[in-house]
Parts: structure tokens; sequence; C-alpha cells
């Protein structure tokens, strides 16, 4: 991927394209699970924005990565706010829709387990959200988080390691195994 960097930053399509092949799922991942309201125009914007400046990127994909994890937050937080002060929408009502399929969201909302996420990261602090969501959704290093949300690298790993323990406990309220199959040697 470092050859598509380099041939994004001397305007290369080729270049680009490979880079949003690989980064824009996981910023649309990141974005969906925090509930953005339009995830995928947010990516969208989230690339808009970065793509001019990739000629002033310091420290190749990892630092775009980086990059494009941070605006995708505060353009997170910007919906957020936005749309907090909008009041809310209305939902989408099978009972009052007259199309004869589900809409596309509900279809990929479905197929993702996206629902689930959301209710599952909701039950935790604003916080330990955002680490665990750029963590493990975004791929971000610990450094990388700690840049984005301007904390240390010491706070994220304990909001990490918190995080993790409340989804653990919440996992297991439900009753849902941690593990596909029966563990080897019966052991845990």
């Amino acid at each position: 991927m470092d050859d598509a960097f380099a041939a994004a930053v001397v305007g290369a399509g080729w270049g680009m394209r490979v880079l949003h092949e690989a980064l824009a799922p996981r910023i649309l991942g990141y974005l969906r699970t925090r509930g953005a309201a339009e995830p995928e125009d947010l990516t969208s914007e989230v690339f808009l924005a970065v793509l001019p400046r990739l000629g002033t990127v310091e420290g190749g994909v990892e630092g775009l990565t980086a990059l494009l994890f941070s605006v995708a937050h505060a353009r997170l937080v910007d919906d957020l706010r936005k749309r907090s002060r909008r009041g809310p929408t209305i939902p989408y009502d099978a009972d009052t829709d007259a199309r004869a399929t589900a809409s596309a969201e509900d279809d990929a909302m479905a197929a993702a387990g996206t629902a689930r996420v959301q209710r599952l990261l909701a039950g935790l602090a604003p916080d330990q959200r955002d680490v665990l969501s750029l963590r493990l959704i975004g791929d971000l290093t610990v450094d990388q988080i700690a840049a984005t949300l301007g904390k240390t690298a010491g706070a994220v790993k304990q909001l990490q390691r918190r995080g993790l323990d409340q989804l653990r406990k919440a996992v297991e309220a439900e009753a849902i195994p941690l593990q596909a199959g029966p563990a080897i040697g019966g052991a845990r």
C-alpha cells in the first residue's frame, strides 16, 4: 500500500483508488457503529477533505490512516451535535411504508449486525466507546487514538481495558458465548 500512497501523492488515480478501497470500509464501519446519520456520506466527506492534502501527510499510510480517522471523528462529532440541536427524526415504520421490500438501510443494518454493536457500545462511557471504536473498527494504534482524541497513550490503554471489561460483562449477561465452539482441552 506504500506504493499506492506514493502514487496518490503525485496525483495518480490508481493510487487514490487503492487507498480508498483499503481505508474507506474501516472509516465507514467506524462511523456506522458510532451512530452517524449518513455514514456513507460522511465517509465520502472525509476522503474529499483529506485527499487534496495528501502531499502534506507525514508518516506514509499510517499517517494517512490517523489523519482520516481524526477527520472522521471530527465530522462525526459535528453530525451528532447538529442532530442533537435538530431533535429526533421519524424512524422507518413498515406499517405505513407502501414499498414491497425493506429499505436498503434495513437490509444493511440486519446483515452487519450493526444494531447489536451500537447497543453494546451505547452501554459504555463515551470515552471508552470512542477508544474501542477507533481501536477495533478503525484498527488504529494506541498512539494514533491518543493523537486523534487528544489523550495520553496511557489513558487510551486504560479506557480500552475498562471498555473491554464492560463489553465482556454485557455479552456474558446476554448469555451469548464469546467463542464459536468448545474450548480446546476444556479450558477457556
